[in-house]
């Protein structure tokens, strides 16, 4: 397991926000063209009182920090050719997660295309579609949700990658923070 660590982004007094803006920034220091990653969220003070040896591995064994503040950790890696929704149906996370976050790239188009995909075309098919179109973005998207339904996202374009070009906002990718929410509903 790794750490996003902490850098010269954006500040914000929100633990979530300073949260998601750390794993992007984590994820943009290992380039493009990266597999997802999925990221345990645990409250950075509990974590220092419950486990100091996992605190002191991530360099947290220090005061410092702020008491709300969150501690991502990533997870192994996601296992390849499984549907990303799929997996995420498959997490269980213990109760010491408070929350969890998934840095993920996708192709996307601007809302002016959606009236010119063709009809009937399969996952596959739209995904070459997609791939093929002139007016295509590469985006990374890293989205979190807390177990009390909290949520935050962070996008990154390719073609304007850097610290002060990173969107913030809640409802930036909704499907991803419901699938993610998922992780934690109780039966």
């Amino acid at each position: 397991m790794s750490n996003a660590t902490p850098g010269s982004g954006p500040l914000t007094s929100n633990p979530l926000t300073r949260a998601v803006l750390e794993i992007d920034e984590y994820a943009s220091g290992l380039g493009w063209d990266q597999p997802a990653r999925l990221f345990a969220l645990v409250d950075t003070a509990r974590l220092r009182t419950e486990e100091p040896g996992l605190a002191a591995q991530l360099g947290l064994d220090e005061g410092g920090e702020e008491i709300a503040s969150l501690t991502p950790i990533e997870q192994d890696e996601l296992p390849s050719g499984a549907p990303l929704d799929e997996f995420l149906a498959t997490i269980a996370w213990p109760d010491a997660v408070t929350g969890c976050a998934l840095t993920v790239e996708r192709q996307m188009l601007p809302p002016s295309a959606e009236s010119s995909v063709p009809e009937g075309l399969d996952d596959a098919a739209l995904a070459k579609w997609v791939a093929d179109h002139p007016d295509r973005q590469e985006v990374r998207m890293t989205v979190a949700v807390l177990r009390d339904g909290a949520r935050e996202s962070a996008l990154r374009l390719r073609e304007k990658d850097s610290p002060t070009e990173v969107l913030t906002g809640a409802g930036l990718v909704p499907g991803l923070a419901d699938a993610l929410a998922a992780t934690f509903a109780t039966d």
